[in-house]
């Protein structure tokens, strides 16, 4: 059963029985492997056999989006009339005039296992630039009678190419004006012969990597010209959606997504589920449509040059306030390092340096309230039968030494935003992919395989835990904090090198941090031993002086009276 749980159900999971002292070796067990979508795909099929007879036509029934047999064929050279090549990407267009495949050709992007170059369009599915029409009649003979290309090869070197796909059906002509571009865009121009009802699909979102990052996340998302970015995650799409004044559209993963854009203001986008609560995004085309489209890696130098809308396709969820400029941060360091993963340490270091009022506080916060707990012990102990009383003793107590018992805890809560933005600008990052740092660590999207950086990132937070002061009155708090340590490295070991490589940074300026105030606490109670120890020497002085001084009076007293 653990092995078929989500990474965001695994991660509640980690929390809550951590609480209970749990097991740390449940933390990484392997997640659910996805779905081989090529295993219902290995005999080619006739375009013209078979409908399915859930496809309907009503626009309100999610059937709609159910893919019949004869559109779930194998990608093969049969069934591909285009095919638009060039050094970074294979793209081909099948007989419905969908693209039915885009491989990537960078080693960097290849898939994790079996190191196949990556496959942005699933195999399943609705797929992009695919039309359906309103009339039901239309829509069958649509299904079966196949695009022509203009050309069947495209090699682009630099410069656009423009490819016509027609379909001529019995009393309509369907024409795709297709321009290619280097960057992976596309210009689409879709024009009927005459005025006819129909939508035209985003397609599925990309499913290159095998497993899925923690707080990942996956679906579709409408961006509006109001700056509202609307998400609908997979598992979690209910009725329909409908927006209008619309920027971009997009279906996502982690680093991938399927885009298109470039709409006019009135078009309307639709969002509905399928049968799997995945969400479907399509839009009503006019007699003669025109927009823009991208399906390749969320690179943001790579968006911001096709259209610097493309942009807001790169997903930060709730933190997208800090992550986008933390992003564009870390990006201009890389422009001086020239490697990403010391921009991390350099991030990770500017980061701690506007954050170091706020956490000096709270670790000057918690020293002194170390300090002055024994004081609160003992009147805990005198007044525990009169709670009243013993609440107002102790918060006196707080005031003369002027101690906060929220000072550690609140500079450490208003730090949380913060961690959070670059967790997901690391997490969403695909210029992080078959990017090396140095040594053995050369892809920091992927994991340790050596485990090193987790190793260090446990070992420092359990450094960091010998230094930091803490107070916990419940033995079992207290036993759970001493394990933290261990489970965080265990729930480390599967995530990105950049990830831990931040962590484990972060750590290690804490941990000289938090030496530096241990420090100045040591210096400030020596000194004030120092300052004690002269006072009682002088008194001593005084008193012996005051002694002799009296032994020396009576001594002239007696010597008068001889």
């Amino acid at each position: 059963m653990l092995n078929k749980m989500t990474p965001n159900q695994r991660l509640m999971l980690a929390v809550a029985i951590s609480v209970i002292f749990f097991v740390a070796y449940t933390a990484i067990f392997p997640p659910e492997e996805p779905e081989n979508l090529l295993a219902n795909n290995k005999t080619e099929q006739s375009l013209a056999t078979n409908q399915n007879s859930a496809e309907q036509t009503n626009t309100s029934s999610t059937a709609d989006h159910a893919v019949s047999d004869a559109q779930n064929y194998a990608r093969n050279d049969a069934n591909t009339i285009l095919t638009v090549t060039n050094k970074d990407f294979i793209l081909k267009v099948d007989t419905l005039g969908r693209i039915s495949s885009k491989v990537l050709l960078q080693d960097k992007f290849n898939t994790k296992e079996g190191e196949q170059h990556a496959q942005l369009i699933p195999a399943n599915g609705m797929k992009p630039l695919f039309v359906r029409f309103l009339e039901e009649t239309l829509n069958n003979e649509a299904k079966s009678v196949a695009y022509i290309s203009d050309v069947s090869e495209v090699t682009l070197d630099g410069m656009s190419k423009k490819v016509t796909l027609t379909q001529k059906l019995s009393s309509l002509t369907v024409t795709k004006e297709l321009t290619f571009y280097d960057d992976g865009h596309y210009d689409a121009v879709v024009s009927l012969s005459q005025d006819k009802r129909y939508f035209v699909y985003l397609g599925q979102r990309p499913r290159v990597n095998e497993t899925e990052q923690m707080m990942t996340v996956t679906g579709a998302m409408v961006y509006t010209d109001d700056e509202i970015v609307t998400i609908v995650t997979d598992g979690d799409a209910e009725g329909r959606k409908t927006f209008s004044g619309v920027e971009l559209i997009s279906a996502f993963d982690q680093y991938s997504a399927s885009i298109m854009y470039g709409f006019n203001k009135d078009t309307n986008i639709i969002i509905e589920r399928d049968r799997d609560d995945n969400p479907v995004v399509y839009f009503e085309a006019l007699k003669n449509m025109t927009f823009n489209g991208y399906v390749g890696q969320k690179e943001y130098k790579v968006l911001e040059n096709i259209n610097p809308v493309l942009t807001n396709a790169i997903e930060y969820g709730w933190f997208t306030f800090a992550s986008k400029p933390l992003f564009q941060l870390l990006s201009w360091l890389h422009g001086i390092f020239g490697n990403w993963g010391w921009s991390i340490i350099a991030l990770t270091l500017m980061i701690r340096i506007v954050l170091y009022p706020l956490t000096y506080k709270g670790m000057v916060s918690m020293q002194k309230i170390k300090t002055i707990s024994p004081k609160i012990k003992e009147l805990q102990a005198k007044y525990k039968g009169d709670p009243q009383r013993m609440n107002a003793a102790v918060m006196d107590m707080y005031k003369k030494n002027n101690a906060n018992p929220l000072g550690g805890c609140l500079p450490m809560i208003l730090q949380i935003p913060v961690f959070f933005a670059i967790y997901r600008v690391l997490l969403n990052a695909v210029e992080l992919q078959g990017a090396p740092w140095m040594l053995w660590v050369t892809d920091l999207s992927r994991m340790d395989e050596f485990y090193v950086l987790p190793i260090l990132m446990g070992a420092s937070m359990f450094f960091q835990q010998r230094l930091t002061p803490n107070n916990f009155t419940d033995p079992m708090q207290e036993k759970v904090f001493k394990y933290l340590p261990v489970i965080f490295t265990f729930f480390f070991l599967t995530f990105p090198s950049g990830l831990v490589l931040y962590w484990f940074v972060n750590n290690l300026f804490s941990i000289a941090q938090q030496t530096i105030v241990n420090q100045q606490f040591k210096n400030a109670k020596d000194a004030e031993i120092a300052v004690s120890d002269h006072a009682q020497k002088m008194e001593h002085k005084e008193i012996e002086k005051e002694k002799l001084e009296k032994k020396k009076s009576k001594n002239s007293t007696g010597k008068n009276d001889d």
